[in-house]
């Protein structure tokens, strides 16, 4: 159950923490629920009541008889991913993905195409409204359907306010209100007339537009839960470094994303790493040299290639010269990887994971293939004993998957979904 519900006591649970245990998949029949709580059928009935009224629960098949002396089938109780849809982005350093889901991570529309992080958070946010308008036309979904907006951006965010911290690769966007101009872009570009997705009357009498929340953070942390979740499930420690024109990491332990005391968790790429060579003349993005991702990562392997006369810009650059099998990008990742593998060898130890993800432009064989040699040279055996090192599984998705993902656990998380209820009159 809830955190909540465990300070009040399971006599107090309240409907949101009964749509938590259906949710987990805990208690999925009334009567489980009963025994999971300790409330009363009746109480059960009428906190259940609430969620039916609301669209979130419906009834499913019957579940197996649990008595060994026979009866009824007991109605099982299934979250209705139906009644509400999400909007995500994953913002990249020179194109974005957008996305209408399900409230279960369904895709119903998508969309890739370029976008410059360095044109600045107005034109940026107020693109990706319109892009969310286009899903929801060929979704045929009312802006009025949508519960929520993730957004994945490529640098430290502190989640309690959704605002980037000092972002090395973000101009322009240090300490912006990102919730509140991608709420606005939404509002104004959504289809339809601009009450459709009304909360109440303004002023003039006419209903004004429903504040729909917005919730920020990294992306390689929204990689991370995105993966989690969906193959990764029971693995506690969980790490996935994302290298393309940048480079990062995200941590999820317990279920939870780890981003530390003000979002800067996970941020490898600029650890000093002088025993590179060349490294001290390597200029990074934040301004100082001997930064990992400045010897590299995606955008220092396609500045290396372009010395070499071979053109690429950054790290997608570098992806399609490594699909094509050119010869000189691969050893280049293959010596990446290697300097990847060394910094690794360290967060393994101190995190002791289950599982490695190495995700993003630059994961592939050449790449994978350096951080192993390293990393299982530097780190001790007992480090790596049950380690798993892998590559993304979600692939250019995962980013999505988490935004929409993260929208959904809050909305729906039980001292959030009660409040939601009480606004709704129920």
């Amino acid at each position: 159950m809830g955190n909540g519900a465990a300070a009040r006591g399971t006599a107090q649970a309240s409907a949101g923490d009964l749509l938590h245990l259906v949710r987990s998949g805990r208690a999925t029949t009334r009567g489980a629920l009963q025994r999971a709580t300790g409330l009363s059928r009746a109480t059960v009935g009428q906190r259940l009541d609430r969620l039916f009224r609301a669209g979130w629960l419906r009834e499913g098949a019957g579940a197996p008889v649990e008595s060994p002396l026979g009866g009824r089938p007991a109605v099982r109780l299934e979250f209705d991913d139906a009644h509400a849809v999400v909007l995500a982005a994953d913002l990249e350093t020179r194109h974005a993905r957008t996305a209408l889901l399900t409230l279960t991570g369904d895709v119903l529309a998508e969309h890739t195409g370029p976008l410059r992080v360095d044109e600045g958070p107005e034109k940026v946010l107020d693109e990706l409204g319109v892009r969310f308008g286009a899903l929801l036309r060929e979704g045929g979904r009312a802006a009025r359907s949508v519960c929520g907006i993730g957004l994945a951006v490529p640098g430290p965010v502190d989640s309690g306010t959704g605002r980037v911290v000092q972002p090395p690769i973000m101009p322009g966007w240090d300490g912006y209100d990102i919730r509140s101009r991608l709420g606005r872009a939404f509002a104004t570009h959504a289809p339809g007339p601009p009450h459709a997705h009304a909360a109440g009357p303004t002023r003039g009498g006419e209903p004004a537009p429903a504040p729909v929340p917005v919730l920020v953070d990294n992306d390689a942390n929204l990689m991370a839960y995105g993966e989690q979740r969906a193959s990764y499930p029971d693995c506690s420690a969980f790490a996935l470094v994302k290298v393309s024109t940048g480079i990062g990491a995200g941590v999820v332990v317990d279920g939870s994303v780890y981003r530390g005391v003000d979002g800067g968790a996970g941020d490898i790429g600029h650890i000093r790493v002088p025993w590179v060579p060349g490294s001290a003349a390597a200029l990074c993005k934040c301004g100082a040299y001997g930064c990992l991702a400045a010897v590299a990562s995606g955008r220092a392997l396609a500045g290396r290639l372009t010395a070499a006369g071979v053109p690429a810009a950054s790290g997608s650059d570098v992806a399609g010269l490594l699909a094509a099998g050119h010869p000189e990008a691969a050893r280049l990742a293959r010596e990446a990887g290697r300097q990847v593998g060394e910094v690794l060898a360290t967060v393994v130890t101190l995190l002791n994971p289950g599982v490695l993800m190495i995700a993003g432009d630059l994961a592939g064989t050449p790449f994978l293939t350096g951080v192993r040699e390293l990393l299982y040279q530097r780190a001790l055996p007992r480090s790596t004993a049950h380690l798993e090192i892998v590559t993304s599984r979600l692939g250019d998705r995962a980013g999505l998957a988490g935004a929409a993902a993260l929208v959904v656990e809050h909305l729906y998380a039980p001292e959030r979904a009660e409040e939601r209820l009480a606004a709704l009159g129920l």
